[in-house]
């Protein structure tokens, strides 16, 4: 049986991405994105649930991420699910659950009204 991985958010950016250049010239941006889900209690009061997300976007698509977007930002984000696991200091097996991006649309409406969609 195939296997899906995909992942679909929508939220601000919870700082600037962090833009870096590898080895060969390929570019890599780092960046939070905060989602919130609101509900209502047994008491009709409304709670919201915000969850923070590491997003890591490659090549063309990280180099639109380090331009267009910024701290704040609203967007539409499709990617998938990657784990990778690191040794600390200590020694200690350590692991990481981030969203690797494919693509994203900015919801906000840039000063000049065009909407810019990206993806690789």
């Amino acid at each position: 049986m195939r296997g899906l991985n995909k992942v679909m958010l929508i939220g601000n950016l919870g700082k600037d991405p962090e833009e870096q250049t590898l080895e060969g010239g390929i570019t890599v941006a780092k960046f939070s994105l905060a989602t919130t889900e609101s509900y209502k209690d047994d008491k009709g009061e409304t709670h919201s649930l915000t969850e923070w997300h590491s997003i890591v976007a490659w090549r063309s698509l990280a180099d639109l991420a380090g331009k267009y977007l910024k701290k704040g930002s609203t967007i539409y984000l499709e990617g998938k699910i990657k784990t990778r696991s690191y040794e600390d200091k200590e020694g200690n097996k350590k692991y990481v659950t981030e969203i690797i991006a494919e693509s994203f649309i900015m919801l906000d409406k840039p000063a000049d009204k065009a909407e810019i969609n990206a993806s690789f």
